[in-house]
């Protein structure tokens, strides 16, 4: 029993070395970095216009270019990105739009950054809100 034991142990450390060190390893090419990749706007009203500011460093070796920005419906509106190459270091925003007109209840989107980067999968931000009827007056 000991001997499994020793075995477990000692493969999880190889698996856990090793994915450490594919971790660390560079990576030639534009890499996009966001400082976060997830909002959560909390609970808003039915009809309430909200935005938010997705920040990012190319931590890569050569100059990231941003293409497209997808979103998956009408609600959502990327209002902006940088169209100009950014350099190694570069640092860069992506403001998207929601607007809750139409929408009740929890609601979750996904932004695709279509660009050059080599790490594509990093590339999708995301929010959530919790979406409110609008209270009638009385």
């Amino acid at each position: 029993m000991k001997k499994y034991l020793f075995l477990i142990v000692m493969v999880a450390f190889a698996a856990g070395a090793y994915a450490q060190q594919a971790s660390t390893k560079k990576v030639s090419g534009p890499v996009i970095t966001f400082e976060k990749k997830t909002h959560d706007f909390g609970e808003i009203v039915q009809g309430d216009k909200v935005e938010e500011t997705f920040k990012f460093t190319n931590t890569g070796t050569e100059p990231l270019l941003i293409t497209n920005v997808q979103v998956t419906c009408g609600c959502t509106t990327p209002k902006g990105w940088p169209r100009d190459p950014i350099q190694p270091g570069g640092k860069g925003e992506i403001v998207v739009a929601f607007n809750s007109a139409g929408k009740i209840g929890r609601q979750d989107k996904v932004v695709t950054v279509v660009s050059n980067a080599a790490n594509p999968d990093e590339a999708k931000i995301s929010f959530t809100a919790q979406v409110s009827e609008k209270k009638q007056p009385q």
